[in-house]
């Protein structure tokens, strides 16, 4: 496993505004959905998303040259799978039991740190995923687990690139700067988004009228609103997948997976404040818990408090 120094606190912060910028930014998705089709909202998003780094790499001194062209494809790709089966999954289920489905990553970034890195996990972690994850199914409603057939499986696979992914950025792709990083993910994004153009003008769909047609549409000429929410899609993202990736690079993958749960609340803040849409008591209670579970996450296990006790007292003498 990596011996790169853990900043858990900082990667909560990071954690905390990807949250905050992300859950505003999908808010918007809705709008977007009414004027064009997923597969051009991700080409778009990527041109967007590479020009804003464009302007911003000279100024703000970005490295965008990876250092290991491979590792980087590959976790390029791990992730936008993950995201595409996510989106696609969202054609035939309902989005509760997609969204519990993905938020399975913390439970597989265990499982292979375990099972792959041989990396010893305790037992206030797990207590921590599992508490999370009733949060989240509490948030989601009873429905999220709902439906178990093949099809059901697809976020749970979803999950599991996700959690392959993150935990890629750190072992995989360590000493890469988080804007190579970021840069893979929107590029095999906007390679995916092309894809499905090109099968979609080949092969159309029948396609339901407004954001009900999402999936299915192909390449339409853009309208104004298409264009805007985009653009604040990609700004957006940028920042906010920018956070995610810095909080990958600086801590345990098992830590901030569990500190990813915190997108729910968020997401349901900023629909509170955006459309009105009133939470219920039963997923306020959901939200409490993914709170418990980043706390309990967050202590600090007792060889790491031994460590820094005895480098504490270095310090001292010296």
């Amino acid at each position: 496993m990596s011996d790169t120094p853990n900043r858990t606190l900082a990667a909560l912060g990071a954690v905390l505004i990807y949250a905050v910028v992300i859950a505003f930014t999908d808010n918007y998705v809705r709008v977007i959905a009414r004027d064009g089709g997923l597969w051009q909202f991700h080409a778009t998003r990527t041109a967007m998303a590479f020009a804003i780094l464009a302007v911003l790499a000279v100024p703000l001194g970005l490295r965008l040259r990876p250092r290991r062209l491979g590792r980087v494809l590959a976790r390029s790709v791990i992730h936008g799978s993950a995201m595409v089966i996510y989106f696609g999954a969202l054609a035939f289920l309902p989005v509760a039991q997609v969204a519990a489905g993905l938020f399975t990553a913390p439970i597989f970034v265990l499982l292979i740190q375990r099972f792959a890195y041989d990396q010893s996990i305790s037992a206030l972690q797990v207590l921590a995923v599992l508490v999370g994850f009733g949060g989240v199914v509490m948030v989601l409603g009873p429905e999220a687990l709902s439906g178990a057939t093949f099809a059901a499986l697809l976020p749970v696979i979803s999950g599991a690139l996700y959690a392959l992914g993150n935990i890629a950025t750190r072992e995989w792709c360590r000493g890469e700067s988080a804007e190579v990083l970021v840069a893979g993910f929107f590029a095999m994004l906007g390679v995916f988004g092309l894809i499905g153009m090109a099968v979609l003008a080949l092969f159309p769909l029948p396609v339901p009228e407004g954001a009900e047609g999402f999936l299915q549409r192909g390449p339409v000429w853009p309208t104004g609103s298409f264009l805007w929410w985009t653009f604040v899609q990609a700004t957006g993202s940028l920042l906010g997948v920018g956070m995610i990736v810095r909080a990958y690079q600086i801590a345990d993958a098992s830590k901030v997976a569990v500190f990813e749960y915190v997108i729910l609340p968020a997401s349901a803040a900023w629909g509170f404040v955006i459309w009105g849409e009133v939470l219920s008591w039963l997923a306020v209670a959901g939200m409490s818990l993914i709170a418990l579970a980043g706390v309990l996450i967050a202590r600090p296990s007792r060889a790491q408090s031994s460590t820094a006790s005895r480098q504490w007292r270095r310090q001292s003498e010296t």
